[in-house]
């Protein structure tokens, strides 16, 4: 998503917004050897020494999570029409084919300038000032600022959902007793409804094999075709 919209702002594809006075970065401009570590920072940061050290301190070590596509060939082919029903329902068909080159460190840099100003997600780099607004959400993802904003908060408002029950019914035995939510119990169509979360909606870098309450109720709006506001789950 993040070198998608930078590819775009860089072939001019799309403008860069305006930022006023309150969005835009002071900079102190440092001397650098473009063969060093200190050079090539410099060259993403545009010479924010403040940049810089916050990317030392809290994203240059941090592990990456590849992101992950789904194929809607594989889906047809394999005669998995219902999995392709729900995710042409819920528009998600652009969002989860995309896939191209994976450039780490710039994603590390769009999260180090982050910030977030009325619902839009601002950032910074090589001096090129990005927005992800409804607009690029449209564009690149095919995805509306709309719909049901759901969490554990307002499950009552799901219209029957019930963390055990649901999770019973996912099962490739719905009689079997719940010693825990594991994956690997779950039926073809479960399974697949909860790879379509865990690594493309809200993707972790740890425990995937057990069923957390947020993916139970992402997975029962997929199938019960609860019109959800996936960009909200996606910026969370």
């Amino acid at each position: 998503m993040v070198v998608s919209i930078y590819n775009k702002l860089s072939s001019g594809s799309i403008q860069p917004p305006p930022f006023g006075a309150n969005c835009s970065y002071k900079v102190e401009q440092h001397e650098f050897d473009d063969n060093n570590e200190s050079g090539y920072l410099a060259r993403w940061f545009d010479g924010n020494m403040e940049s810089i050290n916050e990317y030392h301190r809290e994203f240059s070590r941090k592990a990456f999570v590849n992101p992950k596509f789904l194929r809607m060939e594989f889906l047809k082919n394999e005669n998995l029409n219902q999995v392709a029903n729900v995710v042409k329902f819920h528009k998600l068909e652009r969002f989860v084919k995309l896939s191209g080159n994976i450039y780490p460190d710039l994603v590390k840099v769009f999260l180090t300038n982050m910030w977030i100003d009325d619902e839009v997600i601002y950032s910074q780099a090589k001096g090129m000032d990005m927005a992800i607004t409804d607009e690029i959400w449209l564009s690149v993802a095919g995805l509306r600022d709309a719909g049901t904003i759901v969490s554990r908060v307002n499950v009552a408002e799901l219209g029957g959902f019930d963390k055990a029950q649901f999770f019973k019914a996912c099962l490739r035995n719905p009689y079997s007793s719940i010693r825990s939510y594991l994956v690997g119990g779950l039926s073809v169509i479960p399974r697949l409804e909860n790879y379509i979360v865990i690594w493309l909606l809200k993707p972790r870098g740890f425990n995937h094999v057990v069923l957390t309450e947020d993916d139970l109720i992402l997975m029962y709006c997929l199938i019960n075709k609860i019109k959800v506001n996936w960009v909200s789950v996606i910026k969370e």
